[in-house]
């Protein structure tokens, strides 16, 4: 058995602090150690405070300003340097200066020094906090941009939180300096006044634990609590708000209407029938959606027959002298009608009804949160979700209605070959029909306004799959940018520009348009509602996939972030489960892992993050690599091409994202996919046995790459040492 060749784990980024960060990081240390190693928290103690009460007050009135702004500055480094004893200095502000001009002093001092610790843990620490675990800070991050303000004053207001610990850990976080600043001497001035307060009464004091008596402290924590408990009280008063001028009926028919049965409302209302809702579907076209009737079926039906066409020109690379094949195009479309009608009984009104799913074909239209409109009949329903997909993107090209256009829609139309097919778009579904077309015999031509195809994966797996694609004959223009369609002496024909801005005439006899999907927003009455869109033109939800109205609810391609079948059905278990247990229990959609598939050939599969996002992120990460090409299978298989690349946590077999090229991939990556989501590092995945010969050992080879990468060189040193004694 061959062995796993090179690509040894390299570290892409070093998080090393920079000259700067080290000398203000000495610098802190340095003064904390004095600290310490002057015994100055001698003078931060409740016994010297007391002792020497009348010496600083008489001191006090001889020196009044000297005496404030000593102790001012005294008090911003002490908290700055987050020393123990700003409790002793808070009573002896009290006890000096009194209620009023004490309370003053250090409400200021406090937040100043408050946010010069801040400050100066942000400079040392964010960064590399960042870099290094950005991905997984991702939410809290995005949670501390809307609402930092108030989670800070929420913290602030209770004085169990250790106040250094805040600040040190607020600057790790995108919150804003001067909200920082003035939050926290809004939210600290509660508690600081108590203190104040106490060291006005000094002689009375015993001790300075004495001052939160277990009342006070449960006071505090009340007052912590109040401002979440108003904020969700708010949030029930807006949600309500929103309902106003819809009259809400007494009671309903239905727990759930789901408007598409496309993969995510076939998937939601399965939910909500398996829990013994009552549920009604309802959809206009065909039950299956996109991905049964134009999408993913009929595609991947294509890409099978045109990869055996492809293999058989490959006859003698697997010892066959000649091989021919014949075929119609129109049969190979009747293939793809019936691959269809063999996958349709699983989406059927009729498998559906008997799970408990009421169907309806027909139009529905939201007449108001409650009621939905379908063939002249009115529904009432406790949730409404809307599942209603998206359609081809087709730009407002010039000319293009003239000469006429496919798209994934109209495409299982043809009943023949075309002779020159040009295709617009480099993303997934153009490269998956551009190569299925040549392979069956046409003369195709894409273009891509882009300098590469598949633009979201790394670099090298755009280089592999567009130098499989010239090899095969597809002419391939990259950086050319569609102008307009012209019939030029009777030939179709769109005039791009390329690169150096040169007009370029691409004559043609179908053009399919492969430049993504718009999401199916309008006819069904979200306008009457007013339920805002993104700017990416999908549906606005929250992270409980609610739209303005709670008991509104969006899943899948209307959505969005993603568009791919298994995601909306992932969504959907959210909007159902969501929607039918809303006040009881709510659940935020998880999309930490999401992979995907790219069925060229060879294949393109991806979970988690590759190299190009981890550094548009800031993230630092190592790189495990193994090429396919040295994979006994792969080379009986004559399929020994692409590789695995595994971004691991540095100096960890913690995996960040997994990108497989080659045979199969969008099998091999489902490993990964289940490593990541349990959190299963690439130790266990060597640990595992895998069948010999098969394509699937490559994950248990690059796993090999990333253990050597890290073996323990002083160990094994030592082991050769004790190897040689045991010899002698």
């Amino acid at each position: 058995m061959s062995s796993a060749k090179s690509s040894a784990t390299t570290p892409k980024k070093t998080s090393a602090l920079s000259s700067k960060k080290f000398f203000v990081l000495a610098l802190v240390l340095s003064a904390i150690v004095a600290f310490f190693a002057f015994d100055l928290s001698h003078y931060l103690s409740f016994t010297y405070l007391k002792e020497n009460q009348l010496i600083f007050n008489d001191y006090y009135q001889d020196n009044p300003i000297l005496v404030s702004v000593s102790f001012f500055i005294i008090y911003v480094i002490s908290v700055a340097l987050s020393v123990p004893g700003a409790t002793i200095l808070t009573l002896m502000g009290g006890a000096i200066f009194g209620f009023v001009w004490g309370l003053i002093l250090i409400s200021f001092a406090s937040s100043i020094g408050a946010t010069l610790a801040f400050l100066v843990s942000r400079f040392i620490l964010r960064d590399s906090v960042q870099n290094r675990f950005g991905h997984y800070l991702s939410r809290i991050n995005s949670g501390i941009e809307k609402e930092g303000a108030f989670y800070l004053f929420t913290l602030r207001l209770v004085p169990a939180f250790p106040f250094f610990m805040i600040n040190l850990v607020m600057a790790l976080t995108p919150i804003k300096t001067w909200t920082f600043y003035w939050v926290s001497q809004l939210g600290m001035l509660a508690g600081t006044a108590v203190y104040i307060n106490a060291g006005t009464q000094l002689g009375q004091l015993e001790s300075a634990s004495g001052i939160l008596s277990l009342p006070l402290i449960i006071s505090f924590t009340l007052l912590g609590i109040f401002p979440l408990i108003a904020k969700k009280t708010i949030n029930v008063l807006k949600a309500n708000q929103v309902y106003k001028g819809f009259k809400k009926p007494e009671k309903f028919d239905r727990n759930m209407v789901v408007i598409g049965a496309g993969a995510a409302g076939l998937v939601t209302s399965y939910i909500a029938a398996a829990v013994k809702a009552k549920v009604t579907l309802i959809e206009k076209h065909k039950m299956g959606g996109d991905c049964l009737n134009t999408g993913c079926v009929p595609s991947k039906a294509l890409i099978r027959s045109a990869k055996f066409k492809s293999h058989v020109a490959r006859a003698e690379e697997l010892g066959f002298q000649k091989t021919e094949t014949q075929f119609e195009f129109k049969e190979i479309m009747q293939r793809i009608k019936r691959v269809i009608s063999k996958v349709e009984p699983h989406d059927s009104i009729e498998r559906y009804t008997e799970l408990g799913v009421e169907c309806i074909q027909g139009e529905a239209t939201i007449t108001s949160p409650y009621t939905v409109e379908v063939n002249g009949q009115t529904l009432t329903t406790k949730n409404i979700v809307i599942a209603t997909g998206a359609r081809p993107f087709v730009p407002s090209i010039e000319g293009i209605e003239d000469v006429g256009y496919l798209t994934s829609d109209n495409l299982w139309e043809l009943e023949s070959l075309p002779k020159r097919f040009l295709i617009l778009g480099g993303g997934p579904i153009g490269c998956e029909l551009a190569q299925s077309f040549a392979r069956l015999g046409s003369q195709v031509t894409h273009v891509e306004r882009n300098t590469r195809l598949m633009k979201r994966e790394d670099p090298e797996v755009s280089e592999i799959v567009q130098t499989r694609f010239i090899e095969e004959g597809i002419d391939l223009r990259l950086q050319h940018q569609a102008q307009k369609f012209e019939i030029v002496d009777g030939n179709k024909t769109l005039i791009c520009t390329n690169a150096e801005g040169d007009n370029i005439s691409i004559v043609f006899d179908e053009v399919l348009i492969a430049l993504g999907r718009s999401a199916n927003v309008s006819g069904f009455g979200l306008e009457n509602l007013d339920i805002p869109l993104t700017r990416q033109k999908t549906i606005e939800v929250n992270e409980f996939l609610q739209t303005k109205f709670p008991n509104i609810y969006a899943c899948g391609d209307v959505a969005g972030p993603y568009q791919f079948t298994h995601t909306a059905a992932h969504q959907a278990w959210y909007a159902s489960v969501n929607g039918l247990f809303r006040g009881l229990r709510a659940f935020k959609v998880d999309y930490s892992v999401i992979p995907w598939a790219t069925f060229t050939d060879p294949e393109v599969a991806r979970v988690g993050l590759n190299e190009l996002e981890a550094n548009e992120q800031n993230i630092v990460y190592e790189v495990s690599q193994f090429g396919i090409d040295d994979l006994d299978r792969a080379i009986a298989d004559e399929e020994a091409h692409g590789f695995i690349k595994v971004l691991t946590v540095p100096g960890k077999d913690k995996i960040l994202g997994v990108t497989i090229v080659g045979e199969h991939a969008g099998d091999l990556i489902t490993e990964y996919v289940m490593a990541m989501r349990h959190n299963i590092g690439l130790n266990k995945i060597l640990s595992t046995i895998h069948i010999y010969p098969t394509l699937a050992e490559a994950n248990k080879y690059v796993a090999g790459q990333w253990k050597q990468a890290h073996k323990p060189e002083k160990a094994l040193h030592w082991l050769e040492k004790f190897h040689q004694w045991r010899r002698s």
